[in-house]
């Protein structure tokens, strides 16, 4: 029997990766005979090499045109496109498969930043993925995320030195944006209040802004922002006590873990449907609602619009830190 050939289109970011394993897994457990091949750029390999639902990842070169002659020899039945911009046009052009995507809802998102008019669905983006591939009769199994770890990257926190070893809060500092995060003396005022062991996790942008978060606390705390690779980062996710994180991709890695998370929302907001897809139930969202100008973009700004930064400096440090030590105090499972 000749397999059913699809391509997946994604070529950004760690959240959106993450966010299109459900129709990973789908396809290739509910179509039957299906190869599922997945084309991203090569910053997001090690994201994907150990995922069990995929055959073959093809990586993004300078030189389109000749990828391009390479996957028109792999003679793909089906294009899952995901991503939908000008370059997966060209690729699905030039590969004249037969190809689904969905709907990014643009113009609806527009509307609600300029107009703060709301008509979107209340659907998360997931599941607004999982419609390409209805054709196929592949349905949401419940399953949730996936992310996979390679034995080789996990994180051996027990032979860190006390207290870390005996259990951490991981603190997610980075995000694309700068509107989307709190401010430095807003992180050290709620890692102060919960007094808990913390890790910072973020990329090597991020480590700047966590030496300032280190040495203006009274707790302890790891900057490991910049020291560790995806995966690495995602085995601290996993170990960590609880989540406090923004609108960013650890945070939907935590929800692949059934983390509780603690989601802190600056200028975007929930109902553009990425908000932490099935987590543990204990987690909770953190925002400003009724703020005029809020959403003011749908990805962010380097700074606020009208300067208040209202939507990150009204959130309440205590009630995140009431919300942390609640949890902490928990002695049920972490997980599930």
């Amino acid at each position: 029997m000749q397999p059913v050939r699809f391509l997946i289109l994604r070529f950004s970011s760690i959240g959106d990766i993450v966010l299109t394993t459900p129709v990973v897994r789908g396809l290739k457990q509910q179509v039957e005979h299906a190869e599922v091949h997945y084309f991203t750029k090569p910053e997001y390999r090690e994201m994907l090499e150990a995922n069990p639902y995929i055959d073959k990842v093809h990586l993004l070169r300078d030189n389109l045109n000749d990828q391009i002659r390479e996957l028109q020899e792999e003679q793909f039945d089906y294009i899952i496109d995901l991503h939908k911009n000008l370059r997966t046009r060209r690729i699905i052009s030039a590969l004249k498969s037969v190809y689904f995507t969905f709907d990014k809802l643009n113009l609806r998102k527009w509307a609600y930043v300029n107009f703060k008019i709301n008509k979107l669905p209340d659907r998360h983006i997931v599941d607004r993925y999982l419609e390409a591939v209805d054709v196929f009769d592949v349905k949401n199994d419940g399953g949730g995320l996936d992310y996979f770890i390679p034995d080789r990257d996990e994180v051996d926190t027990g032979r860190w030195p006390g207290p870390f070893n005996r259990g951490y809060l991981g603190f997610v500092i980075g995000a694309k944006h700068h509107t989307k995060k709190l401010t430095t003396d807003k992180m050290v005022s709620i890692i102060d209040r919960i007094g808990h062991p913390v890790v910072l996790l973020g990329g090597k942008e991020d480590y700047q802004a966590g030496e300032s978060v280190r040495k203006g606390t009274r707790t302890e705390v790891y900057n490991t922002c910049g020291s560790f690779s995806i995966n690495q980062s995602a085995s601290l996710v996993r170990q960590a006590r609880l989540i406090i994180t923004h609108d960013t991709g650890l945070m939907h890695i935590a929800a692949a873990f059934g983390q509780r998370i603690l989601s802190v929302w600056g200028n975007t907001v929930p109902e553009f449907g990425m908000y932490p897809y099935q987590p543990h139930p204990h987690s909770e969202i953190f925002e400003v609602r009724g703020l005029s100008c809020r959403p003011c973009s749908k990805l962010g700004y380097r700074q606020c619009p009208k300067k208040h930064f209202r939507c990150i400096r009204d959130i309440s440090d205590q009630q995140v830190a009431d919300k942390a030590l609640a949890l902490l105090s928990d002695a049920s499972p972490l997980h599930g």
